[in-house]
């Protein structure tokens, strides 16, 4: 889903591929799983969290399917022959081996989706339907931004469970978000440093790269020496969700008042030097 500010002001395009929570039931029927354990993947509510930035000028490019359905942060080929039939292992690495492909064998923890095989046309649909689609419009939008701005900056947003970031050491706090850019490869080094106080201006306690660098989508849209800049970003459901019930904190409000001026920082950060194409 493409909501689309009134007034499209900067090159910032902002895209929320793991919050969907519209499971098929087509799915729903073959998962062994009951309707709370298969949300477990879900990177639930950051499409709020992040929806002021429609006021702010920016797009929001938001996934409607859960990433137990298709998971729009892994390559189309990343298919796993442990879960889908006829599939040779050409796609193989560390992620679809553990089932986190394309099409996820498991959720969150481990724990399988599916008792058995599907047929590879059904993970086919799934492409169809909504892997290319997704990719295809977050492709135009920040060819429209690079178009009319200069340069196109896509701020992947994603949330991390609070028990995956570990403190450094026991006398420092958990990170409370982390900033991807493939170690400097998908991002410009001016634009994420310009994220990274975002956040640090808002209160937040910011590390990059570790554990989160980024995924397919950080790797693949970020290419930084052709004005397209990719940046991941994780934050800690901890802080706005109960992660056993997955509902909001009574604080979320709040907590979105509090990203909103993140985001805000974020919106401006070509102010300066916006180049439009028309100079």
């Amino acid at each position: 889903m493409l909501l689309e500010p009134e007034n499209l002001e900067n090159g910032v395009v902002f895209a929320s591929p793991h919050s969907g929570r519209d499971y098929p039931q087509e799915m729903l029927d073959v998962s062994v799983l009951d309707s709370k354990t298969i949300r477990l993947s879900e990177d639930a509510f950051v499409d709020e969290i992040f929806a002021s930035a429609l006021e702010l000028g920016s797009p929001l490019l938001v996934a409607n399917m859960p990433r137990a359905y298709v998971d729009l942060n892994r390559a189309k080929t990343e298919l796993d022959p442990a879960l889908i039939k006829d599939v040779r292992g050409y796609g193989l690495n560390p992620r679809v081996v553990s089932g986190l492909g394309v099409i996820p064998r498991v959720v969150a923890n481990g724990r399988p989706i599916y008792d058995g095989k599907l047929p590879f046309s059904v993970a086919e649909r799934r492409l169809k339907e909504c892997w290319i689609p997704y990719h295809s419009c977050l492709q135009r939008l920040l060819d429209r931004a690079r178009e009319k701005f200069g340069r196109s900056v896509l701020i992947d947003c994603h949330s991390m469970p609070h028990a995956a970031v570990s403190p450094r050491s026991m006398n420092l706090p958990s990170p409370e978000v982390v900033i991807g850019d493939r170690f400097g490869a998908a991002a410009a080094t001016d634009l994420v440093e310009e994220v990274h106080l975002a956040f640090e201006r808002a209160g937040f306690l910011v590390v990059r790269n570790t554990p989160f660098a980024g995924a397919y989508i950080t790797q693949h849209y970020g290419r930084p020496s052709h004005d397209q800049n990719a940046i991941q970003i994780e934050i800690d459901r901890s802080l706005y969700m109960n992660e056993s019930t997955i509902e909001r904190l009574p604080s979320f409000d709040d907590f979105c008042a509090r990203m909103r001026a993140v985001i805000s920082d974020i919106s401006k950060i070509d102010q300066n030097n916006i180049k439009l194409a028309a100079e």
